[in-house]
């Protein structure tokens, strides 16, 4: 499948890499009755529910979240994750915190039809099919639950909670600022009762959000599905329908945005990010040799390039971006994904390394690396900005044009590849080398200045995750909030 878009054209990558998982072992993981492993039945169990959207964007945060609770060690805490069937394959064997314990529902879409679903068809079943089994499994859960986190994008996680009078926390994967857009769009759209489409298209300014940001929005309903935006907006209109609000960003990051969505809801608003695997940063280093190629190289010498699991460029793009870095005689190690093996085989590959998968935080906090090309996903935003290191960006798709110009303009800490004046065509290895070599340029004014404000706002993420920071208070507060009784 392919979409073409302004710039050229990026291709839609195997679902097998983001949504649709092909499918693996349905055994269910029995819950214990008690909180945790040796805790005694008489005492107050916290029976956490975590319901993440069934792709990679969502349960890797929702995963690391539930890391991070579990990191504030509080025993009568018990945390239920569920997923899909085709995901238990995929991450039940990986490490996890012992109160963490797994729990399937069935497959969204049925196998025979994982081949010809599009994104929008697998969007809507999300929002359509998931509500019943997840419920049965609520039923079946002992201890009972608590409390539950909902991914706002399933949708129906607010109405369960409140029909069986269980708090909700509505957890939000992207930006704050990209959840205020929408929100104060939808909210506009409603009240004048117009499609948020040709809102935009009629009017300037929108209560809420800033006049500078509403060509953002016109430019997103421009470049993406109208039916995914659609539901995205009947999605974020529950909102008001939980208990809590929950953002893996951290407020430092967003503090313009933090503070009206505080003053706009009624009950608590905690930034609790990043929410990425920093913990695990701790642990040993890894011996892959992708690390220990890196720890060969010179110190910010290495550009890591990253576009994403769900839509990438195109094949050709890929073949113009490897000889443009090669003519740049850049260091790189590239995820390219399922393009890896090909890209390989081509006998370009010269001064870098092409993967299909690494560890990306631990690669993006060694000291080799200088700059990170990226299609601006916000939970590779979010690590990027832990780590310090700087960013080319180049969106793609949905939240990743206004990701870009946080970084760019908000932060400082980047410089975009503009890829709508590309019109149809695709960016040459010529360019690339030209945009790859100024960014590296770690001698430049401009570059020392980026890289300055990248290893500030590094501090800033270290200091919110460290005890007594704001985003572990925050957890504590959550945390407590959902402790009290109902």
């Amino acid at each position: 499948m392919r979409i073409q878009m302004q710039h050229g054209f990026i291709r839609l990558s195997p679902f097998c890499f983001e949504y649709l998982m092909p499918l693996c072992s349905t055994k269910f993981h029995k819950l214990s009755t008690n909180c945790s492993p040796g805790m005694e039945s008489k005492e107050v169990c916290h029976h956490l529910v975590a319901m993440p959207f069934p792709g990679r964007g969502h349960i890797n945060p929702m995963m690391n979240l539930c890391k991070l609770l579990a990191s504030r060690r509080r025993s009568d805490l018990l945390i239920t994750f569920v997923i899909t069937e085709e995901w238990l394959g995929y991450i039940g064997s990986e490490p996890k915190p012992e109160i963490v314990q797994f729990r399937t529902i069935a497959n969204v879409i049925p196998p025979e039809r994982l081949k010809a679903v599009d994104f929008p068809g697998f969007y809507e079943a999300v929002m359509t099919e998931m509500e019943s089994p997840f419920e049965q499994l609520l039923d079946q859960l002992q201890p009972p639950a608590t409390a539950i986190i909902g991914d706002i994008e399933v949708r129906w996680a607010m109405g369960v909670g409140n029909r069986r009078n269980i708090p909700v926390a509505a957890f939000w994967t992207m930006s704050a600022s990209f959840f205020s857009m929408l929100y104060h769009l939808e909210v506009a759209a409603k009240s004048q009762s117009s499609p948020p489409k040709d809102l935009l298209e009629k009017v300037d300014s929108i209560p809420g959000i800033s006049n500078s940001r509403v060509p953002e929005l016109r430019t997103l309903f421009q470049k993406n599905d109208l039916r995914v935006l659609e539901l995205a907006l009947e999605c974020i209109a529950q909102v008001p329908k939980a208990q809590y609000l929950l953002f893996t960003s951290l407020y430092e990051l967003e503090i313009q945005a933090m503070d009206s969505l505080k003053q706009t809801f009624t009950f608590p608003v905690y930034p609790i990010g990043p929410a990425i695997p920093y913990l695990e940063l701790q642990q040993n280093s890894s011996s892959a040799d992708y690390m220990e190629w890196l720890d060969n190289q010179p110190k910010g010498s290495v550009l890591y390039i990253s576009l994403g699991s769900f839509l990438s460029v195109s094949s050709t793009q890929m073949d113009e971006i490897l000889a443009g870095l090669e003519a740049a005689s850049i260091r790189y190690l590239w995820i390219a994904r399922a393009e890896a093996l090909r890209l390989n085989q081509s006998g370009g590959c010269k001064k870098g390394m092409v993967l299909p998968w690494c560890d990306q935080l631990k690669v993006l906090s060694h000291s080799s690396v200088g700059g990170f090309w990226s299609h601006c996903g916000w939970n590779s935003t979010l690590e990027a900005s832990f780590a310090g290191v700087p960013m080319l960006t180049f969106p793609l798709f949905l939240d990743q044009d206004a990701n870009s110009k946080q970084i760019v303009e908000e932060w400082r800490t980047g410089c975009k590849i503009d890829i709508h004046l590309k019109q149809e065509t695709e960016i040459t290895r010529e360019e690339v080398a030209q945009i790859v070599g100024k960014f590296m340029d770690s001698e430049s004014k401009a570059g020392q200045q980026m890289r300055k404000r990248a290893r500030e706002l590094g501090d800033i993420c270290n200091a919110a995750v460290a005890e007594g920071g704001l985003s572990v208070t925050n957890l504590d507060a959550f945390i407590d909030g959902i402790s009290q009784p109902v």
